[in-house]
């Protein structure tokens, strides 16, 4: 699933391809990405000028001109393509918006589980899909008397309860075991133990980490690619995921994988020491 530095990658890939354009019409091949009604989605979009694209956590959002806004989750596999000719989109491209200038925007999503939903620009703070989201690493909410108690009055193990975007948003399985990794915390821990300074870490390895990866475009391991599909880098500087069997660039010993609430975990059996 892209995390938060992907989406932030296409989000300012897609800022440079399409911000400005005005919709001539949409064409929906798989009805089901829409949520809500297809044919008010089809009337209220055709003729908007889409004038800006802003991110929040996970979720891209188009802002029009005629006070619509778009929250787009691209789920698991959901990417964006730009194209000017139709013929270049294959089978999987379920939803193309054709702007005016004859440039096409594609969503394509192989499992089809990315959804789209319009709803009013000056409601969206009411949308539950986003109301429901914890602050952000980068975000100026992101700060230790605000993420203290929203990780502490959990018993779960703090993998689980970082991955849990009610907690902190835009964090995915990824960087949770990167940011564990980093702040020296095993990824079994129960919340609820965490030190102040454990927490500070956890915070502090958040904003370096989502920060790197931006910078480099984010992190391919399967089929993420930006908007103009390119790859992401930052896959070249993880320290632990992936790389189970290999020495840990901390301290030499043996990058360990095990499951951790259904997820695979990878962590240092040396640096990050379990603690009960």
């Amino acid at each position: 699933m892209p995390e938060m530095p992907e989406v932030e990658t296409v989000r300012k890939g897609l800022v440079q391809l399409v911000k400005n354009k005005t919709i001539h019409s949409i064409e929906i091949r798989y009805p089901n990405i829409i949520e809500g009604n297809t044919e008010l989605f089809l009337e209220i979009l055709s003729g908007a000028k889409l004038i800006n694209i802003r991110r929040r956590a996970k979720f891209l959002i188009f802002d029009f001109d005629n006070e619509y806004s778009m929250i787009s989750h691209l789920r698991m596999e959901g990417k964006y393509q730009v194209r000017d000719n139709v013929e270049n989109f294959d089978k999987h491209v379920h939803v193309i918006f054709h702007f005016t200038d004859k440039t096409m925007l594609g969503y394509r999503d192989v499992r089809k589980f990315g959804r789209m939903k319009l709803v009013k620009t000056s409601e969206l703070n009411k949308d539950k899909s986003l109301q429901k989201l914890g602050p952000e690493p980068l975000s100026d909410d992101f700060v230790f008397d605000n993420i203290y108690p929203r990780i502490t009055k959990h018993k779960k193990n703090i993998k689980t309860v970082l991955l849990d975007q009610t907690v902190i948003s835009g964090l995915g399985n990824i960087y949770v075991d990167e940011v564990l990794w980093m702040s020296k915390i095993h990824p079994e821990t129960s919340a609820v133990m965490l030190t102040n300074s454990e927490i500070k870490k956890i915070i502090n390895s958040s904003n370096k980490e989502i920060k790197t990866a931006i910078e480099a475009g984010g992190t391919t391991i399967r089929s993420y690619v930006d908007s103009r599909g390119k790859s992401g880098q930052f896959q070249l500087q993880l320290n632990v995921y992936g790389r189970q069997g290999e020495p840990c660039e901390r301290c030499g010993v043996k990058i360990e994988k095990i499951k951790v609430g259904g997820r695979g975990t990878h962590f240092c059996p040396n640096c990050q020491k379990l603690v009960k």
